[in-house]
């Protein structure tokens, strides 16, 4: 299938500021990097919302007939912090709390990552590389950076000269649009005993004190790679010099990719990449998701209903399904509103997909199907635009709606065209599970019996308006010994099923 050929595809491209036309280096080929997890902790739902992005423009690609490879890598090595403690090493201070050496660490938290990729439905990239499995790769890099002058070694440890780089013409701050004239005006060395040449250089190569664990062999003493450094390597060694799209969360635009775009031009002359795509963050309840203020819930807490925002558990279909009404560029806010919404719309669609498997066609069409299926193709050429495809599947539910009331009619044809886009943008470009052995009684019945919960919960909430205690304990307690746990917050009572 080479359907490409007959789609004008436009990617909002952040090194550009602007929606292009996409066209691939290599017709019918694509060569996509995304920063993947630093894994010294649970994967948390803004890491899932970033890949989830990801997910849905692979399999895009893929369904209009590109060859993509994928490539999405594990940070597993060890990365101090601008002040060099080693305190503050995110595998070393795991590895302390747990009791675990760093690479058990790294392990416990891939498979982690893993798992709640494969629940969410993700496609596994074509390649998943570590950052400890291209030490060799990094280190070759930096040598070629230290014999071109764009970098140099202080005490053990190697630096990007970002001065240097812009006296030869080239721009540090291209990217994220920074000034560096400003950048290195606004900064100063504090001790005045830095390694550095300038405030604003960045470690290709730090020098292992004797408390770091993770380190390695290297023409400069024993040490480890720069955070930024190993995307450039494995990017570069999976998709070539110059690659189609590179894409990872807004937060990693500077300095993470910024580097990148240094790295690449320092070695290799040109911009490492055609098109930088950014996704934006997630909030829950309107504010920022943070350990520090307890507005913060991971994937399993969510699915299982294990926590106290969310009134009841979400299967992770409705949790995709949640997350792509928002684009991709746009900020995600979740609430217990938002998810409740959610499931319901997601049943809208299981239910109108078996309503039409019972459709009666007719000699006729009064509907243009045709034409509504290339509204679908517009929604997602307009650099993926996954809610407004949303809305046009929406429609093809009323569709079926009309044809199943009499209200409108369909050839055959016409309705399995109809049936056949909607299934096919649901699961195999949005990545949305649809259950074969859904049963919409079923799903009727799960409704009524909310709804009777809720009338219970109303009864409660005036038991103990009128301070009848007996009453409201009694609801709760048979509600519990039913399995149904009744939780009592400040927007009030919601509840869980175990």
């Amino acid at each position: 299938m080479q359907l490409y050929k007959n789609q004008s595809l436009k990617i909002y491209n952040t090194s550009t500021g602007e929606k292009e036309t996409f066209k691939p280096i290599h017709e019918g080929h694509i060569g996509m990097y995304v920063c993947g997890p630093t894994v010294y902790s649970n994967v948390h739902l803004g890491n899932v919302r970033t890949f989830m992005s990801f997910d849905v423009i692979y399999r895009y690609l893929k369904h209009i007939g590109y060859q993509v490879r994928y490539v999405r890598n594990i940070t597993d090595a060890g990365h101090l912090t601008d002040d060099g403690n080693v305190d503050n090493d995110r595998f070393v201070k795991q590895s302390r709390l747990e009791k675990l050496e760093p690479m058990e660490v790294v392990q416990k938290y891939t498979v982690d990552f893993h798992n709640v990729l494969n629940l969410f439905n993700f496609l596994p990239p074509n390649i998943e590389p570590t950052a400890t499995g291209h030490i060799i790769e990094q280190i070759e890099l930096i040598e070629k950076l230290v014999n071109t002058g764009f970098a140099y070694e202080s005490k053990g440890s190697v630096y990007f000269d970002v001065l240097e780089y812009n006296k030869r013409g080239l721009n540090y701050g291209e990217l994220s649009n920074r000034n560096i004239e400003e950048l290195f005006s606004n900064t100063r060395d504090l001790d005045g005993q830095s390694e550095k040449k300038n405030p604003q250089d960045f470690a290709l190569w730090k020098n292992a004190s004797p408390a770091h664990i993770m380190r390695w062999n290297s023409p400069w003493g024993e040490g480890f790679p720069g955070w930024h450094l190993e995307c450039t390597a494995m990017s570069t060694k999976y998709l070539g010099e110059k690659f189609d799209i590179h894409g990872g969360g807004m937060d990693l635009k500077f300095p993470h990719h910024e580097c990148e775009v240094a790295q690449g031009k320092a070695c290799n002359g040109e911009s490492p990449v055609n098109y930088w795509m950014h996704t934006n963050m997630l909030t829950m309840n309107g504010l920022r998701m943070s350990k520090s203020t307890g507005n913060y819930i991971l994937p399993m807490e969510l699915i299982e209903g294990k926590n106290n925002f969310f009134e009841k558990a979400f299967s992770p279909s409705v949790v995709r399904f949640s997350f792509l009404q928002a684009h991709y560029r746009s900020v995600l806010d979740i609430s217990n509103a938002a998810m409740v919404a959610s499931e319901k719309g997601f049943n809208r669609f299981v239910e109108g997909l078996k309503i039409a498997k019972s459709l009666e066609s007719s000699d006729t069409s009064s509907l243009d199907i045709t034409k509504w299926r290339e509204s679908c193709y517009d929604a997602m050429n307009d650099d993926f635009n996954t809610p407004i495809l949303l809305a046009q599947l929406f429609e093809g539910i009323r569709f079926i709606n009309l044809v199943h009331d009499k209200k409108e009619s369909l050839t055959q044809s016409d309705i399995d065209l109809l049936t056949n886009t909607i299934y096919t943008f649901l699961t195999d470009v949005l990545g949305i599970k649809i259950e074969e052995n859904y049963d919409s009684n079923t799903s009727n019945l799960n409704s009524k019996l909310d709804g009777v919960v809720n009338m219970l919960i109303e009864m409660r909430n005036e038991a103990r308006a009128n301070k009848n205690w007996a009453l409201s304990d009694e609801i709760r307690d048979k509600l519990l010994a039913l399995g149904i746990q009744l939780k009592d917050g400040k927007e009030g009572t919601g509840f869980s099923v175990n």
